[in-house]
This record gives C-alpha cells, structure tokens and sequence, in this order.
C-alpha cells in the first residue's frame, strides 16, 4: 500500500523517525512519498527521502507563498534535478486560512504549473474554500498530458467529478473519509470510484479513526483503506491494490524504491 501524501520529514518526527518508517514497513505500506511546503523544507523532504529510501515533491504551499521568491523557477527546478523528487508540489490555493494573499497564492500556483509543465511531472494540489478560482487557474494552464492529484479532498461529488472528468486529477483520499461527519466526501469517493482515487495520510495531520487525538503516521494508511473498501463494498486488498496501481501510474517508477 502507498502513502502519496505525508510529511515524514517533518520536525515531529525527528525522536521517533526511525520507528515510525519501521511501523509502516509493518503495516504493509510498500512506498512513501515526503511532500515539501516551501524551498527550504522541499530540501529537507529529500533529504530525507534519500536517507529513508522513499519519494518526495518539492513546491510552495499556498500558505508560504506570501514568502517565495519572485523568480522560483530556478530555485524549484534546481530541487527537481534530485532523483528522488517525483512531483512537484504541494501548491495550490487556500481561501479558509487565507495566510497567504491571495493574488500571491495565484501567481506562486501558475508558476509551479508552468515548471511542472516543462518538466514533465505531475502535480500534487492543496485547494481549500477556492473550487472557482482553482478550477479557473487549472482552466487557463492545465494541458494535455499533465498529471495531478488533488490531496486531502473533502469536496462534494460535483467537485470531484469536476476535478476527474474535466481535468484528469485523481483524488487524494486520507484520514477525513473515516470522520463521522464526512458523509458528503463518501459520496463523492462512491461517484468517481476506485478508478479515480489514491490513498494518503497527509502526517502528523488528521488521524483517520480509531486513531483519533493522536499523531498521524504512515501505517494509519491501513485503517483509511479499510473505510474505503466497507463504503465501495470490495475486499481491502483491491483498495490497495486499485490505489496503489492509480498512485504508480500518477508518479512514475520512481515512486517505488
């Protein structure tokens, strides 16, 4: 099973990081991908993805976009040379805590796609309260060929059928699918269906139940995937399965280590 969104590198983790890679090998999670938030921590996810055997994406979050440099291009490509970066990312829009502007948001969002572009690689998005203006910019920079996924999503089934249908994105399915009041989000996991989702833990953030209150890992991967397959009505192991094959042909071979 494949983790496609967490922050393993992040500071919460530094007592414990060895143990917590050790609990996700055991929960059966096969591959790991380290997600940046600005320059800084992109370096520090491949860092650790390096020592760790395991992927990363180098972006800006929109929360740090008041803080890129106007000329990231250079800066973001350099970070995308390393082998073990496989997407870039996470960026996007976020209207909820809006701690960015929101005119930065935009233009740190068109940057990035246009680098992904040139690149070659896909592209993992945050958008929170911003569907409109999201699906604006992707309206006037996505292109044939591109690839993404829109992690964490909590949308309704309109906003996913939307993000698939329209614009090819896959949905990052984590934690928030097992919280008692998600119903709408477990409608729109049942309108796109397996074919079009990938499972994610987004840690240390949102547990999934029963792990509640706690810090997220890697390994609680397992309990989003059962949840999952009780709402689709298949065995656990065509989840991970599904997921898994949408997540390599998302990323690439380079996803596995």
């Amino acid at each position: 099973m494949i983790d496609t969104h967490c922050h393993i590198h992040d500071r919460q983790f530094d007592a414990d990081r060895d143990t917590v890679v050790e609990r996700a090998r055991e929960a059966g999670v096969s591959a790991m991908l380290t997600i940046g938030e600005d320059l800084a921590d992109s370096a520090r996810a491949i860092a650790v993805a390096t020592q760790y055997g395991i992927a990363a994406a180098a972006g800006i979050h929109p929360h740090e976009a008041r803080n890129a440099p106007a000329e990231l291009a250079g800066p973001l490509r350099a970070l995308l040379e390393d082998p073990r970066v496989v997407a870039v990312g996470e960026t996007g829009l976020d209207y909820y805590y809006d701690h960015s502007p929101r005119d930065a948001q935009a233009r740190v969002l068109r940057a990035q796609l246009a680098v992904a572009r040139e690149a070659a690689l896909p592209v993992v998005f945050h958008q929170r309260d911003a569907f409109d203006d999201f699906t604006a910019v992707l309206r006037d920079e996505w292109t044939s060929g591109m690839r993404g996924v829109v992690h964490c999503f909590t949308g309704s089934a309109a906003q996913a059928l939307t993000y698939a249908g329209e614009f090819g994105l896959l949905l990052g399915i984590g934690g928030v699918v097992t919280f008692p009041n998600a119903e709408p989000l477990r409608e729109a996991v049942r309108a796109v269906g397996l074919g079009n989702v990938v499972l994610e833990t987004d840690c240390p953030y949102l547990a999934p139940a029963p792990m509640r209150g706690q810090r997220n890992e890697p390994a609680f991967v397992t309990h989003t995937a059962a949840r999952v397959a009780a709402l689709l009505r298949v065995p656990p192991a065509e989840v991970g399965a599904r997921t898994d094959d949408n997540a390599r042909r998302l990323f690439g071979p380079r996803l596995d280590r």
